[in-house]
C-alpha cells in the first residue's frame, strides 16, 4: 500500500472509523496516484470531541500519523449524557439498528432510550430480535417488542449463527450502527455481516445474565453501498441533553396530543384535562411506554439539578 509523503504540511479528507480514547483511525482517499490510506490521529488541543463516522480534514505528521485539524458538518450526531459526562458514539448515520436477544433478558426501557435519542435526530430506527431460534424464550421477547411494532418501528427476527440474509436488505445503502446491551450478539452479526470483520465474541456470562464486553469502541465498516458501525454494548444510555419538550416529541405517540392539555405547563401526572392520560385510557398510548417516558423526563431534570448543583 503506497504512503503519503512524509509533508507536515499535507492536508487530506478522511472518515473516523474507529475511536479509542483520545486516539482515531481515519480512513482518506489517496492522493493522486494513491491508494486508500489508513492513519492514527490525535486532535489538536487537549478536547476530544470526535466520534465515528465524523468527516475531518487531518494533517499528515509521518507515514502512518496525523493530526485532526478540522471537523466537518455534521449531518446528525448519536450521543448519550448525564449530569456529569457525555459520550459521543457516531455521526452522520441514516439508522439506528437496536439488537435485541431472546436470551439473555433485554430492557424495554433501554430501547425507549436508543429510540428517543434516533428519533431527537430525525434517524430511523430498526430492532433486531437475534438469537429468534431460541423457541421456548421467543415468545416472551415478542412480547416485550410489540409496544414498539405497534408504533411502525419494524422488528427483524433472525439467528446471527444461521446467517443474516433477512437483516442484509434492511442495510444496504444505509449508514447504521449497531446498538443494545451486551451479549445481545451485535459482534456475531457484524461478522455474519462482514467476515473479514472478526469482531471478538464471547460466551454470555449466565452468572450475571448479561454479556461480556467484547466490543471496546466503536468501529465502521463498508457494507453494500453505505457502512455499518459496530459499537460497545450498553447498560445505561442517559439522555440529559434532551430537554423534556424534545424528550416527549421524539415518543412518537405522543406527538398528535402535545399541545392539547388544558395546562400549558402539564407535567402529564394528574393534573386535569392532561391529553396523554386522556390518550392512555383510550389505548392511544401503552403505559408502559409512558412510563418510560416519565423515569427518562424524571432522570433529565434531576442531571439538570445535579450539573446545576442544586
Amino acid at each position: 500500500m503506497n504512503k503519503p509523503r512524509q509533508n507536515r504540511s499535507t492536508t487530506l479528507e478522511g472518515v473516523i472509523v474507529a475511536a479509542f480514547g483520545r486516539q482515531y483511525e481515519v480512513v482518506v482517499a489517496g492522493l493522486a496516484g494513491q491508494e486508500e490510506i489508513r492513519l492514527k490521529c490525535y486532535p489538536r488541543g487537549k478536547k476530544s470531541t470526535f466520534a465515528c463516522g465524523d468527516e475531518v480534514e487531518i494533517e499528515a505528521t509521518g507515514s502512518d500519523q496525523g493530526v485532526i485539524t478540522e471537523l466537518k458538518p455534521r449531518r446528525n450526531l448519536l450521543w448519550r449524557s448525564d449530569a456529569f459526562r457525555e459520550k459521543l458514539i457516531a455521526a452522520n448515520l441514516s439508522q439506528v439498528v437496536v439488537v435485541t436477544a431472546t436470551e439473555p433478558g433485554f430492557s424495554d426501557l433501554l430501547i425507549s432510550r436508543c429510540i428517543a435519542a434516533a428519533e431527537s435526530q430525525h434517524l430511523r430506527t430498526l430492532i433486531v430480535l437475534n438469537k429468534a431460534d431460541l423457541a421456548e424464550s421467543l415468545p416472551a421477547a415478542r412480547r416485550m417488542l410489540a409496544p414498539f411494532a405497534k408504533l411502525g418501528y419494524e422488528v427483524v427476527e433472525l439467528s446471527a449463527r444461521a446467517g443474516t440474509d433477512d437483516l442484509r436488505p434492511h442495510l444496504a445503502g444505509q449508514r447504521s450502527i449497531f446498538v443494545g446491551q451486551s451479549g445481545m450478539g451485535k459482534s456475531t452479526l457484524t461478522n455474519s455481516l462482514i467476515p473479514e470483520a472478526r469482531a471478538a465474541t464471547r460466551e454470555i456470562s449466565e452468572a450475571l445474565n448479561s454479556g461480556k464486553h467484547t466490543t471496546t469502541f466503536a468501529r465502521l465498516y463498508p457494507l453494500d453501498g453505505g457502512w455499518l458501525i459496530d459499537s460497545p454494548g450498553l447498560q445505561a444510555f442517559g439522555l440529559a441533553h434532551l430537554t423534556p419538550d424534545d424528550l416527549a416529541a421524539s415518543f412518537i405517540e405522543f406527538q398528535s396530543h402535545l399541545g392539547k392539555c388544558r395546562f400549558r405547563d402539564c407535567q402529564h401526572e394528574s393534573e386535569p384535562g392532561c391529553a396523554l392520560r386522556a390518550a392512555i385510557e383510550a389505548g392511544a398510548i401503552d403505559m408502559r411506554r409512558f412510563e418510560h417516558y416519565r423515569m427518562i423526563r424524571n432522570e433529565i431534570k434531576d442531571a439538570k439539578r445535579q450539573s446545576q448543583g442544586w
